[in-house]
């Protein structure tokens, strides 16, 4: 009989790449242990993200910046903030990303796909996504997808930002083969500083980035085979401590991250809400 395929998205491989541990928690524990206190940080970007998807659900002649007020606030979650005075500051930053974002976008231009899911199949791999945004845009052979992806976290993105992320790689993989056209670019869109940091995969690096998917996929079934066949469940998914653990939704019940620094729910979104020092001339 042929081996079944491994059903995942880029957040389920993701978790076990950070730590076995966390996966084994988040997809294999039944019951899933209690999470801890929702994070600041997701709040602002699932608010941001959702925003700009229904930006794109307006008529053309009603994306102007005036409408992100309400889209924000029709969006807004509210939950992991440290008080009132944090939340109100981080939907006014959100804003002024937002507006300083969306005046780079033609309104009347119209995305192949906004939070669209993609989905292929390997020899191993059972692979779906929802990838932000998918353009059709101009190349030298005719059109091309795009790969794009909003982050409102963390500075400092660049090219290799971009070209390291296997979930992009295999958003472009799979959005090739639904949509039958060339799509290699893979951009990651910081929206608190307006920056874009954007790699050109080839069709071998896209396939090494699946190849990894694949490895990563047979290390999962075999840890989940080893624990349904009676072994313990801690060696076949061992933890990695590390400077994760502080921001693992499990921490308060796994031993190995017990001893990683508390962060509060809201203190991601506290340094990104900082003033950023000056840069020198």
């Amino acid at each position: 009989m042929p081996e079944r395929l491994f059903v995942c998205t880029p957040s389920k491989l993701g978790a076990y790449a950070d730590c076995p541990r966390r996966y084994r928690y988040s997809y294999v524990d039944r019951p899933t242990p209690p999470k801890g206190p929702p994070w600041a940080h997701n709040s602002l970007g699932a608010s941001v993200h959702t925003a700009l998807r229904n930006w794109y659900d307006l008529p053309a002649e009603r994306r102007r910046p005036e409408a992100l007020s309400t889209l924000l606030k029709a969006t807004w979650v509210r939950e992991g903030y440290r008080d009132t005075e944090q939340e109100r500051e981080a939907f006014r930053r959100a804003l002024d990303w937002l507006g300083s974002y969306v005046e780079t976008l033609e309104p009347g231009d119209d995305p192949l796909g906004v939070e669209r899911v993609v989905a292929v199949k390997t020899a191993v791999l059972a692979f779906n996504g929802r990838a932000d945004r998918i353009d059709s845009r101009p190349g030298p052979d005719g059109p091309q997808l795009v790969i794009v992806d909003y982050k409102t976290g963390r500075t400092g993105l660049d090219a290799d930002d971009a070209r390291g992320s296997q979930a992009l790689a295999l958003y472009a993989y799979a959005a090739e083969r639904v949509f039958r056209r060339p799509c290699r670019r893979v951009e990651l869109h910081h929206l608190p500083t307006g920056t874009v940091a954007a790699h050109d995969h080839t069709a071998e690096s896209i396939a090494r980035q699946v190849s990894r998917a694949e490895d990563t996929a047979r290390d999962i079934m075999a840890a989940e085979r080893a624990v349904a066949d009676g072994g313990d469940p801690d060696a076949a998914f061992a933890a990695t401590p590390g400077t994760l653990c502080g921001w693992c939704d499990y921490r308060r019940h796994c031993p190995a991250g017990a001893d990683a620094p508390t962060k509060e729910p809201w203190a991601s979104v506290e340094r990104t809400l900082s003033p950023q020092p000056a840069i020198d001339e």
